[in-house]
């Protein structure tokens, strides 16, 4: 039990960054995106660790206030479930487990709106969540409905750095390091993100990583 749950312990660095390019024509739900995003990859990268639980659920109180403000709008609920799933990975443990719950049906509603928004983010952090969660019965983790929803969001964003490297982490993680290699390559090669330097450089890191990992077998 302990051991399945360790996995979750790492959403706070993998299914919380999600795609999400910054947009031409802002308005208000654009700019309360934007500045979400902001604050999320600052709290990441740049605060200690004894502080990003806190932060990270104070940033989940103003991610809330803007999903409530915008009900008809998938973005601001699929930044909600990211900075929830932020608050899970730094929690970890079965304590823990309420909140990925809660992360999932915020994505689903995301995707009930338009599943295709944000390049498929929703699709990819809950494809996350599904190969990251234990399975039944301690939780909703399914590996074969995680292959899915990575797909879906690989189709949307083929050439993104975040579809392509949890795609890879996922192949890892399942048994096929050598699928895995040419997506980790793709994550590398990724076009930069106007606005995301931090969460680029981060998630290169990670590729990097996993490659090492990978070859190192």
């Amino acid at each position: 039990m302990r051991r399945a749950w360790l996995g979750l312990a790492v959403l706070a660095g993998a299914a919380v960054l999600a795609g999400l390019p910054l947009r031409s024509h802002a308005g208000p739900v654009e700019d309360g995106v934007a500045e979400l995003q902001h604050d999320w990859e600052v709290i990441r990268y740049q605060a200690p660790a004894a502080e990003r639980e806190k932060r990270f659920e104070a940033l989940a109180a103003k991610a809330h206030k803007l999903s409530e403000a915008n009900p008809g709008r998938a973005e601001p609920l699929v930044w909600e479930g990211i900075v929830v799933s932020s608050i899970a990975g730094e929690k970890g443990g079965l304590g823990a487990l309420g909140l990925v719950k809660q992360a999932k049906a915020l994505y689903e509603s995301a995707i009930a709106i338009n599943g295709d928004v944000l390049e498929g983010s929703a699709y990819n952090s809950l494809g996350v969540l599904y190969y990251k969660v234990p399975g039944w019965p301690v939780g909703f983790g399914d590996k074969a409905k995680a292959k899915e929803l990575l797909q879906k969001a690989l189709a949307l964003n083929p050439k993104g750095i975040d579809p392509n490297f949890f795609y890879g982490e996922y192949l890892v993680e399942t048994k096929q390091p050598e699928q895995a290699l040419p997506y980790l390559e793709r994550a590398l090669q990724a076009p930069a993100r106007p606005g995301r330097q931090l969460a680029d450089a981060g998630r290169r890191e990670e590729a990097k990583a996993l490659i090492d990992k990978v070859k190192a077998r």
